[in-house]
């Protein structure tokens, strides 16, 4: 019974280190869309996308945000990927991803989950694949 209790305390803490779910983070997770509604498309770049919809970790809807990066020319990957940390996602859902954006994503410990389909089924997708 002690070495259950034990490794139940050892794997809750790792769970509040690890990466993207630190000590009292809270999930965010940001959804590369098509459209500012949660019936979109999941969009095939994630740099350029219209719309990043942002969703709790219990897949509940926050808002939609106009995509700064989604006009820009030159490095929208990395730029991208600076205002989702900055936003303090912890998980970015998109078709796919530019190595550059990805690599930046996953320094700072943002997942980056490819998945293509509408919106709704991606969220569940991916908290199901978390859990």
């Amino acid at each position: 019974m002690k070495k259950l209790l034990l490794f139940t305390g050892i794997a809750a803490f790792l769970l509040c280190i690890a990466p993207g779910n630190a000590a009292g983070e809270e999930t965010r997770i940001a959804v590369a869309a098509t459209d500012n509604t949660t019936q979109a498309v999941v969009s095939a770049e994630a740099a350029r996308c219209p719309y990043y919809l942002i969703f709790d970790g219990d897949g509940i809807f926050v808002e939609a945000i106009d995509n700064p990066q989604k006009n820009v020319r030159r490095s929208a990957g990395p730029s991208a990927a600076r205002f989702l940390t900055e936003k303090g996602m912890t998980m970015v859902i998109a078709v796919k991803f530019g190595e550059k954006m990805a690599d930046m994503l996953k320094r700072n410990g943002i997942v980056c989950f490819a998945y293509e389909g509408g919106v709704g089924e991606a969220i569940k997708s991916a908290l199901k694949g978390q859990r």
